[in-house]
């Protein structure tokens, strides 16, 4: 056993976890370009992006979990919307991920790049107002919200994601969802879009079991302290945050497809 190995794919779980808990995403956008990225700077064998995907799937359904448990008091998960979201998530996810077997590295690293490139354009739209609303008020379109799950769970499934970094700027910008609901909420949904990504996975034998053992470990101890976290940083703060990691994420992945 690779000592180097075990510390670099543990740290990678460690640290996307914990971003992940405080930002109220699965991880995924974060730990996808670190597992293809990080592991050949230190001499070891790069996954494949199909190693990639199915290694960021089941690692972001346990981290979830781990977010989902810290958000659990103070009225900020949001049953409606996680319902509908999470309905038609796992449905587009399951299909999504069962669809990339037959579809080439390039292709998944593609999907990936369009999907971080629209988040992030989303994440600098002016988001005015969210967070005075009081979140027993808040409305949306329950139809329109199911909607786009459908379409992001099926983009996610592809490349095992569980489409966090997508519903985020979806909740804030489209449906109008305070910052820290936002955050609590779409843990919970991406936690049921993650059933669906990894299931599709395994059946498809495209997860690596031992790094994605340490992701896990590395996922149920940090995410908890992210989320955590994040209830004391300042909404205006946690949305930067979000919207500089996507952005970066999205300029590397397109560097590399161009």
């Amino acid at each position: 056993m690779d000592l180097t190995f075990l510390l670099v794919i543990f740290l990678i779980g460690f640290i996307g976890s914990y971003i992940s808990g405080m930002v109220g995403i699965g991880g995924s956008i974060i730990k996808y370009p670190m597992l293809l990225y990080i592991p050949p700077l230190f001499g070891l064998a790069a996954f494949s992006a199909h190693e990639v995907s199915g290694i960021s799937a089941v690692q972001v359904f346990f981290a979830t979990i781990g977010g989902v448990w810290a958000y659990r008091k103070g009225g900020y998960l949001n049953k409606t919307l996680i319902i509908y979201m999470g309905s038609a998530i796992l449905i587009g996810s399951l299909i999504g991920s069962y669809g990339s077997r037959f579809m080439t590295e390039g292709a998944i690293n593609l999907v990936y790049g369009i999907l971080a490139l629209i988040a992030a354009v989303m994440m600098f739209v002016p988001k005015k107002g969210l967070d005075d609303i009081p979140l027993a008020q808040v409305r949306f379109n329950k139809w329109l919200a199911a909607f786009f799950a459908l379409i992001v769970g099926i983009g996610a499934g592809i490349v095992g994601a569980a489409g966090a970094f997508l519903l985020v700027p979806i909740m804030l910008v489209i449906l109008k969802i305070p910052t820290r609901m936002t955050i609590a909420t779409s843990l919970a949904i991406t936690f049921i879009s993650s059933i669906g990504s990894t299931a599709g996975k395994l059946a498809t034998g495209q997860v690596d079991y031992f790094p994605a053992a340490i992701m896990i470990i590395a996922s149920l101890i940090a995410s908890p302290l992210g989320a955590a976290a994040g209830k004391r940083v300042n909404t205006k703060i946690l949305q930067v945050i979000l919207a500089v990691l996507i952005l970066a994420t999205s300029i590397k992945i397109w560097m590399d497809i161009l």
